[in-house]
């Protein structure tokens, strides 16, 4: 039997989003139900909406969700009605090449509920990277359900499902950070903020934030950075150096995907230094760098995809972590809105006067 609850859809190409009435059926094998009791709004959903990402509209937009499990399907062992859980857009399949090879993180063939969620006449929706959380109930797959402690205030732990955990592991699991490490963060919004508080756990010695929002470089010393540099007042790519004996940092990491910021990681590298891109670059964009320094400079230069994550790992620690008060998670969290507030969210977002605001249903 199908459920009827309320949902923020986007119907075309650039237009507002609307709350409408869509159905969510019982689950079947290996699915469940979830009641989202929170979700992030992350600017992957800000692309859905603008078409940036594909055209299956229309789409149910919503990934970054916490919540209850309401009811499971057919199989299903993992989780089971009551459990709180943090919902993963990456569920490793257990089958393919990747994960054979011993590298869930990698899986190339991502769990997603097989039935589809509708609006009223019947077309079936596009859910946002496998999830659209920003209704009242949603279907996933069950691997994408993982069971945190329920202690954790869902507006916080729903942000582990993606901005906060790309963040992180780029700087713990892609990056590599460790003890005595130099770290620098282009970008402190959402992610870049949690590559920041990643690098501080992890035990880097100087962390070095970069942006061109003060306000943003002010909160960044709240999760960790030792350093901030404006990027409109000083070529950061110098000072990265200055602060590291004339060397670069061992660790450098993009949260912006734009081809200046990658060229800056790039150069502001020690030898034999990481490069780490996290931030999702316009699909058009392309870089263009001097063969001989890719050569002479050495290092790895790595695309950290869902911070290399694996969320039945990494999601119930970070909520421990959270929990212990040694991850400030209530930091990310700007506002709070209800489900009609989409899109004055996205506004705010684009304006930068947000790290999160998160619906709550």
């Amino acid at each position: 039997m199908a459920h009827e609850v309320q949902a923020v859809v986007a119907r075309e190409r650039g237009a507002p989003v609307v709350v409408e009435t869509i159905h969510v059926p019982d689950p079947g094998p290996g699915e469940v139900t979830v009641a989202v009791a929170a979700c992030g709004v992350c600017h992957t959903d800000l692309h859905y909406r603008q078409g940036a990402i594909g055209e299956d509209f229309p789409y149910l937009l919503g990934h970054e969700a916490a919540g209850t499990v309401e009811a499971v399907g057919e199989g299903v062992t993992n989780v089971v009605p009551g459990d709180s859980v943090v919902l993963a857009w990456r569920a490793p399949c257990g089958r393919c090449r990747s994960c054979r090879r011993g590298r869930p993180w990698y899986c190339f063939d991502s769990a997603n509920a097989t039935q589809a969620m509708t609006l009223a006449d019947g077309t079936a929706l596009a859910p946002a990277l496998g999830i659209g959380a920003f209704a009242e109930r949603t279907l996933v797959a069950a691997g994408q359900a993982v069971k945190v402690d329920p202690a954790a205030r869902p507006e916080a732990a729903g942000l582990i499902g993606c901005g906060v955990m790309a963040g992180f592991g780029a700087a713990v699991h892609t990056g590599g950070v460790d003890l005595g490490d130099s770290v620098a963060v282009i970008g402190c919004g959402g992610v870049g903020s949690a590559a920041l508080a990643g690098a501080a756990l992890r035990g880097a010695r100087r962390i070095i934030a970069v942006d061109i929002d003060q306000s943003k470089l002010d909160r960044a010393l709240h999760f960790g950075a030792t350093h901030t540099i404006n990027a409109t007042e000083a070529d950061p790519v110098e000072i990265i150096r200055e602060l590291t004996g004339g060397f670069g940092a061992d660790v450098v990491i993009d949260a912006v995907g734009r081809p200046e910021t990658y060229r800056q990681a790039f150069f502001a590298r020690d030898h034999a230094g990481t490069l780490v891109q996290v931030g999702v670059p316009d699909p058009t964009m392309t870089v263009e760098l001097p063969l001989i320094e890719l050569f002479g400079r050495g290092g790895a230069l790595k695309s950290s995809w869902y911070g290399d994550c694996l969320p039945t790992r990494d999601f119930p620690v970070l909520v421990d972590l959270y929990l212990r008060g040694r991850f400030d998670l209530d930091a990310f969290v700007s506002e709070t809105v209800g489900i009609d507030g989409v899109e004055r969210a996205f506004e705010k977002m684009e304006r930068g006067e947000v790290l999160r605001s998160v619906v709550v249903l």
